[in-house]
């Protein structure tokens, strides 16, 4: 089983890969859209076909008091419209504070200011797919 890890933000997608196997995710990388969602939906439905993936994994964001806000709402609205774009499962997973681990860990192996704009995203949704793969597995 291959999936696709997405986080959602106003400007970017982050996006990550598994490995065939469903095991290890990994970073792919970030698409810029400026809140340009349908030509977002195209590419994620180009890279379904293209990377042949199973099943896809959106970053679902909470409130910290675990109620839905605005970027929630989004993502919803987003997973809705790529339910009628492809045919495989979707699966929303939590994603409170994945942003800020990702900066974290690229702060820790010393990656520049400027460098960690670039690929924070795809390394929260590198957080995000595996999280969603390791509470699979167990």
């Amino acid at each position: 089983m291959k999936y696709l890890g997405l986080d959602l933000g106003s400007r970017t997608l982050g996006i990550a890969t598994s490995d065939a196997t469903g095991l290890i995710a990994s970073t792919y990388k970030t698409i810029r859209h400026n809140e340009e969602y349908d030509r977002l939906l195209t590419e994620v439905q180009q890279l379904v076909e293209e990377l042949k993936i199973d099943e896809i994994v959106l970053g679902f964001p909470k409130n910290m008091n675990n109620t839905i806000g605005p970027k929630g709402e989004l993502s919803l609205e987003f997973k809705e419209k790529l339910e009628k774009l492809v045919t495989i499962p979707i699966h929303l997973q939590d994603e409170r504070l994945t942003t800020k681990s990702a900066t974290d860990m690229l702060i820790m192996g010393n990656v520049s200011r400027k460098d960690r704009k670039k690929v924070v995203d795809s390394v929260a949704a590198t957080i995000i797919l595996q999280t969603f793969l390791d509470r699979k597995r167990n």
